[in-house]
């Protein structure tokens, strides 16, 4: 199969997988947004930004690893097998830690989040029961990761699309012919990476499989080296963190749970804006890293060129679906069918959709660099967007446009960071 099939067959098969994996929290809204109406949106949009962390944390050591490990064994075997295991075991580590924090202090979190009085009352427990597979949703990175870069992408995106499916499933059984609620929606949300990591058991167990785990004592030094090439994969999820926490605070100010639950629906929909690029950004990675590493130039020229070519042509696609079916799309979450909450989301969306035209490519541009090894390249375009930029942009839109200037504020900041990208893309061309 030449580089071009390949590539295009790693990147579907990505997009089709973030596609599945950011489908089980539509789905926790939809079904929240029936039993708890408003107030439940809202409570599960203040809990996003800990899930952001722990789904953060788990791709800078998942995939940071695997894409060191890529790079590794061209010229280091022995080093490279010790990736694996080393991100098993901080993974497990640091989960254990947020399990803790989350069953200890829930309330504490979420007030931290800007909860309520309201709030509190149906988030708690479903924070306790979420964090309580902390372990799970942060190892779920390495697990599938390892598989997608040990030429098993079909096992990683079975693994990700039936975890997903599981999880919508369980979110309707638990929550109401068990009559769970919210709490069902945590434990179905908690349970769907266990699925995913037995599914790439799969792989991990046959004799297909390469990689191997190696007890030794956790090392810090391979964290750090696997973490530089993982910084883009972090930021491209703890953004969604930064970008829903910061949003949430200036919305509460500006107009109360109401735009919060409005910012709730937006977010969740654009999710899946974000997972189709991610999906391309991660798709063309084992490719892009093999490439450069056999030093390939040309092939490395081809896999960006397409994976742009392809991104940019789903994002045409997509803000259009956005801009036709918005009414519709904010209608599947307004079950208590809230007019101040259509009032904010219909007009929010179609705002917030255009970043995606110029998104596309930054995020793909992320992805190459941190592919092939350009690891400082790759952080400034996705701190730029995912953290910097994009909160300077709220809170100076929101200060002259009001709730408008928060929708505003996501493509703004992704035209800069475009600017950004191109400088950088000019003196990489420079240097070659």
């Amino acid at each position: 199969m030449n580089v071009g099939k390949k590539l295009r067959k790693f990147i579907f098969l990505n997009v089709f997988a973030m596609m599945g994996m950011s489908c089980y929290i539509l789905a926790d809204t939809f079904f929240i947004s029936v039993a708890n109406g408003t107030l439940g949106i809202a409570a599960l949009n203040l809990t996003l930004p800990v899930y952001g962390l722990l789904f953060a944390i788990g791709s800078l050591i998942g995939i940071g690893s695997a894409t060191r490990y890529s790079l590794c064994k061209m010229t280091d075997n022995e080093t490279s097998k010790l990736y694996f295991s080393n991100a098993l075991m901080f993974a497990v580590l640091i989960g254990i830690g947020f399990t803790l924090l989350g069953n200890f202090f829930p309330a504490e979190i979420l007030k931290l989040m800007g909860a309520d009085v309201d709030i509190l009352s149906i988030g708690t427990e479903y924070l306790q029961i979420a964090m309580l597979f902390s372990p799970f949703f942060i190892a779920n990175y390495t697990f599938t990761a390892f598989v997608r870069n040990d030429n098993a992408p079909n096992i990683a995106m079975a693994a990700t699309l039936l975890s997903s499916l599981f999880n919508i499933v369980f979110d309707y059984v638990f929550m109401f012919p068990m009559h769970m609620g919210m709490r069902g929606a945590a434990l179905a949300t908690g349970v769907s990476p266990i699925i995913s990591i037995g599914i790439c058991m799969i792989h991990y167990l046959s004799k297909k499989n390469t990689i191997v785990f190696k007890w030794h004592l956790p090392s810090f030094k391979l964290l750090a080296s696997a973490a530089g090439l993982g910084v883009v994969a972090f930021v491209g999820e703890i953004a969604n963190s930064i970008t829903t926490l910061v949003f949430n605070f200036i919305l509460l100010a500006l107009s109360g749970n109401n735009a919060v639950a409005a910012y709730g629906v937006i977010a969740n929909i654009a999710l899946v804006g974000t997972a189709i690029f991610n999906g391309v950004s991660q798709g063309l990675q084992p490719l892009a890293s093999t490439s450069y590493g056999h030093g390939d130039k040309e092939d490395v020229k081809k896999i960006l060129r397409q994976s742009l070519v392809i991104a940019v042509i789903l994002s045409i696609v997509l803000v259009s679906a956005v801009w036709v079916f918005a009414q519709g799309l904010v209608g599947i979450f307004n079950s208590a069918q809230s007019a101040e909450l259509a009032k904010f989301a219909v007009p929010g969306l179609r705002i917030y959709f255009l970043g995606f035209l110029v998104a596309a490519v930054n995020i793909v541009l992320a992805g190459f660099f941190s592919a092939t090894g350009q690891a400082l390249a790759s952080s400034l375009i996705a701190v730029s967007r995912g953290i910097i930029v994009i909160s300077l942009m709220a809170f100076m839109l929101s200060k002259l446009f009001g709730v408008t200037g928060v929708w505003m504020a996501f493509p703004v900041t992704e035209v800069v960071t475009f600017g950004i990208a191109m400088g950088i893309q000019g003196v990489s061309k420079r240097k070659e």
